[in-house]
């Protein structure tokens, strides 16, 4: 997309193939494997959903399966009783954790001051607790589009504020003719 001038001095945004501007006010952000389908449940918005809870409950399936390899390399290895409950009691609590996380990253954002550390100190649970992150992704995709509520109550606060912007103005001052002076 490339932005020109229009004749007010405001820039407009225009297609790089189209040349035809967009309509104005806030645009919808896109949500990952949705794009902007989910503003009106359009372009396969269903179809997207089935393949998003189908694909994350697959991955949590194959995920399951590699942990439980793991596992039974660790009982080759008779490492003893004590490590495999470690084992299990800290993916449990990881996959846990993560699906908590990810389960209210849903619902709101992050405070972008404390966000640098928390990412810092919690990449390692989950990635530990990948598990937990996609069944997040799987019981959210069963509803909505995981994301939709939070991006669809911003949009709307975003259209409300630019309708409201929009009333009150009585149109371009630039444009107003010169009043004649008596």
């Amino acid at each position: 997309m490339s932005d020109e001038q229009t004749p007010s001095g405001s820039p407009e945004r225009r297609d790089a193939g189209a040349g035809v501007p967009e309509r104005g006010g806030p645009e919808p952000e896109e949500i990952r494997f949705f794009g902007t389908s989910w503003v009106h449940h359009d372009g396969g918005y269903a179809l997207r959903r089935a393949g998003v809870a189908v694909g994350s409950l697959a991955l949590a399936a194959a995920g399951a399966a590699v942990l439980r390899f793991a596992f039974q390399g660790l009982e080759v290895a008779d490492v003893g009783p004590f490590v495999g409950i470690l084992v299990v009691a800290g993916f449990a609590i990881c996959s846990a954790l993560a699906f908590r996380r990810t389960w209210e990253g849903f619902a709101r954002r992050p405070d972008p001051a404390a966000q640098s550390a928390a990412d810092r100190s919690g990449q390692g649970l989950m990635l530990i607790g990948f598990i937990g992150s996609l069944l997040a992704y799987f019981c959210r995709s069963l509803v909505e589009a995981p994301g939709e509520k939070l991006h669809r109550a911003e949009y709307a606060a975003a259209r409300e504020r630019y309708e409201r912007r929009r009333g009150a103005r009585t149109g371009n001052p630039a444009a107003k003719k010169p009043r004649k002076r008596r």
